[in-house]
């Protein structure tokens, strides 16, 4: 499958989106240069957060310029999966860029209360990579996942898209690449949009 210069992908804190896009980036074909010198955070006894995270409070803005973010990664060539919670505000216009650049939007869904709960889990505001300072504190948390998920979801309201659980099997439907996917979350959709 050929894939994109590029994957745009959001979801809220919480949302178990990092781990969804290191799943992603299995497949082959994906440029993961970006990890070489980005920090990690690892909770659970896994490695939750990897590469650049675009956007407020992260070393690399959210800018829809590709010759900026294409710097993130030092190693040129394959598809890079750009990550950030910002995109959720300006689902349209990244769409458009993707349009006109001929890149890929990804979604993932996860309730509000399920996405905080695991966030929390994880670290809250102990987490060191990404940084959440701009949340402020717990109240600002919520409030940040509730807007950022009701964006995604009107976004995909407006666009008509398909929501569908990840699997091992919509990865290969999407991307033609079987990866080990240990389990399927019940509240978690995701969709692509080409």
């Amino acid at each position: 499958m050929n894939l994109p210069n590029r994957l745009f992908f959001t979801g809220v804190p919480g949302s178990r989106w990092s781990g969804i896009a290191q799943t992603i980036e299995t497949v082959p074909g994906f440029n993961i240069s970006n990890r070489n010198d980005a920090p990690e955070y690892t909770h659970h006894g896994f490695s939750g957060h990897k590469g650049t995270y675009f956007g407020r409070s992260q070393d690399w803005a959210a800018q829809l310029d590709a010759e900026y973010l294409d710097r993130a990664w030092p190693e040129s060539g394959g598809c890079r999966l750009v990550k950030s919670h910002d995109w959720a505000y300006t689902l349209d216009d990244v769409w458009r860029f993707c349009k006109t650049s001929g890149d890929w939007l990804m979604l993932v869904y996860r309730p509000d209360m399920s996405s905080y709960a695991w966030w929390h889990e994880a670290g809250g505001f102990t987490i060191t990579h990404p940084r959440y300072d701009h949340y402020i504190d717990h109240t600002g948390m919520l409030a940040g996942i509730t807007r950022e998920n009701q964006c995604i979801l009107e976004f995909g309201h407006r666009h008509d898209v398909t929501w569908q659980h990840f699997s091992a099997a919509w990865v290969e439907r999407e991307f033609g690449f079987k990866p080990e996917v240990n389990k399927v979350w019940s509240d978690i959709l995701v969709t692509l949009l080409k």
